[in-house]
């Protein structure tokens, strides 16, 4: 049978291990994605890109269009991110007579780029 002291103790020597890391890793990542936010409005509001106001609604659209769904409510609309990316990268999967591009598998987003418009949709 193990020492049960010495497996407390190296259990709690993970644990304050993994605490140190958690009190510090969110600050680095909070600063990262909203870097990441900040690009990906970025690529959505250009016109060569990503233009998204043209056919959607969202809160800060300058003359907005009405073609697609109105950008709101997306974490409750898309719980899994993961299935907002995959609409990005090609809505024709979900809904094959969709107007919307699929702005991945015609490569007109890279992959960083539709990373970067997901997260910022995902905001919305």
């Amino acid at each position: 049978m193990r020492n049960p002291a010495k497996l407390i103790a190296a259990a709690s020597s993970i644990a304050v291990l993994l605490g140190s890391l958690a009190l510090t890793a969110p600050g680095v990542a909070v600063a990262a994605d909203d870097a990441l936010v900040a690009k990906g409005k970025k690529i959505a509001e250009n016109r060569k890109k990503g233009n998204c106001f043209a056919c959607h609604d969202y809160k800060g659209a300058h003359l907005p269009g009405n073609v697609g769904p109105p950008l709101v409510a997306m974490k409750a609309r898309f719980p899994d991110k993961a299935k907002l990316r995959a609409q990005i990268w090609d809505a024709t999967k979900a809904n094959p007579n969709t107007m919307m591009p699929p702005f991945g598998r015609h490569e007109i987003l890279s992959e960083k780029e539709i990373d970067a418009v997901t997260e910022w949709v995902w905001t919305l």
